[in-house]
């Protein structure tokens, strides 16, 4: 890949980053929003999956879409056709990791578990892929820098959740369930690049987003799902999250095909911080000077990392 595309200038790949974990961090609110106006509540899993299928499948669609008006290819890349069953298993379980089984066990787990313990173990996915990637790519070395960066990085999102009232106790379909959810995120993000070798990455986020949609729908249906009560307002929220899916997953999956896996990642860690502020702004939350340290502690982390040599 030429040394002059966009994705891979580090400031230019620094502000998508930015744009993608920004964005990422204003879905917690327009998802809890989107649940009240839709009167979903606590207990209606199988009608969160229906929401979160309908915004990741309708977020795929426009994806292929765009992808069919710009004339990007939907075939299988050379090198990937001579292995033409492997490489389709390979895709289908991205799919699977990237959207399906990512929000099924995050949906089923956030219905048993607490919120402020739910975002410390999702929050692991970004560290996790960090280090994996040390593993598995000669680009992504592991160095005391960046054990440095997932360490301060890691405390600041730990920050959000000093002081809460309960720490409530470990249980599978809570705690287990977000911890499955970290994982698939981070296993996806390991594959990403692999994705770009078989398949225009375009057209793979698609893919991903619209398939892995429709196979959430499903089990939502079946578990009885349905969207109550729908109002313009609730499909605004639900246009804004199908935007936020549909730039946030473009942007992200395309810079893991071209840069250090580390340096893309670590950005994931500001999400529960903008979440955090953002809910302060649009549910009326008592903001808290914690936040402005989480703030502190992650981007001290991301600088850390992505200050290393080149």
């Amino acid at each position: 890949m030429s040394k002059t595309n966009i994705f891979q200038r580090p400031l230019w790949a620094a502000l998508f980053a930015f744009t993608a974990a920004f964005l990422w961090g204003w879905a917690y609110p327009f998802i809890k929003l989107g649940f009240d106006e839709f009167e979903i509540t606590t207990e209606m899993t199988g009608s969160k999956m229906l929401f979160a299928g309908i915004r990741f499948f309708l977020s795929g669609v426009i994806i292929l879409t765009v992808a069919r008006l710009t004339h990007r290819s939907f075939s299988l890349k050379d090198e990937a056709k001579s292995s033409l069953l492997g490489s389709s298993l390979f895709l289908l379980l991205f799919t699977l990791l990237n959207t399906t089984l990512h929000y099924a066990c995050f949906y089923i787990g956030l219905s048993h578990s607490q919120g402020s313990r739910a975002a410390i173990l999702n929050s692991l996915s970004v560290f996790v892929l960090v280090l994996l990637a040390c593993m598995f790519f000669k680009s992504d070395k592991l160095t005391i820098r960046k054990i440095m960066g997932c360490t301060i990085g890691f405390s600041g999102i730990l920050s959000l959740n000093l002081g809460g009232a309960e720490s409530g106790t470990f249980t599978l379909l809570g705690d287990g369930m977000i911890i499955l959810n970290a994982l698939c995120g981070a296993f996806a993000g390991l594959m990403t690049r692999g994705v770009g070798k078989r398949v225009d990455v375009f057209v793979g986020t698609g893919y991903s987003l619209g398939i892995g949609g429709a196979l959430l729908m499903i089990p939502g249906l079946l578990m009885g799902g349905t969207l109550p009560h729908v109002t313009l307002l609730g499909l605004f929220y639900l246009l804004m999250l199908i935007g936020i899916s549909t730039i946030g997953f473009t942007l992200y999956n395309k810079l893991l095909t071209c840069n250090p896996v580390g340096k893309i990642a670590i950005w994931n860690s500001l999400i529960p911080v903008v979440g955090a502020v953002t809910s302060c702004l649009c549910l009326s939350e008592e903001f808290q000077w914690k936040y402005a340290v989480a703030a502190t502690l992650t981007t001290t982390g991301i600088y850390i990392i992505n200050k290393g040599k080149k």
